[in-house]
């Protein structure tokens, strides 16, 4: 059976324990997690009373991914999930497009040193 989540500071507008049951399931890169929620996740707070939902952060196995479990009504959970997920996409393509600004850069400065 399973059982039901607990946290001391369950946010007014989760309603328990039916809000806290099968909740919306996001994996992201680590690294853009920080961009997501900010330092030390200082933006949860604010990103859940906007969606009227609650989050937790759960690291996986692998160092490179973390989950983040979306609770609420079912509306607002997919609501949030599709702005997560909107957010996340976004900054991986920034980051990406970043590196490849980058190596663009290395191959310019490249002065030919290695002919």
């Amino acid at each position: 059976m399973e059982t039901a989540r607990t946290r001391k500071d369950i946010p007014p507008w989760v309603k328990v324990p039916e809000d806290l049951k099968d909740p919306e399931v996001l994996q992201v890169q680590s690294l853009v997690l920080k961009y997501l929620f900010g330092p030390q996740g200082s933006r949860i707070p604010h990103i859940e009373q906007v969606s009227q939902t609650m989050f937790e952060v759960k690291t996986l196995e692998s160092p490179e991914f973390i989950e983040i479990l979306v609770y609420g009504s079912h509306n607002n959970k997919l609501r949030a999930k599709w702005i997560l997920q909107s957010m996340a996409e976004r900054c991986r393509l920034r980051l990406e497009r970043g590196m490849l600004n980058l190596e663009e850069a290395m191959k310019n400065l490249d002065l030919g040193f290695l002919e």
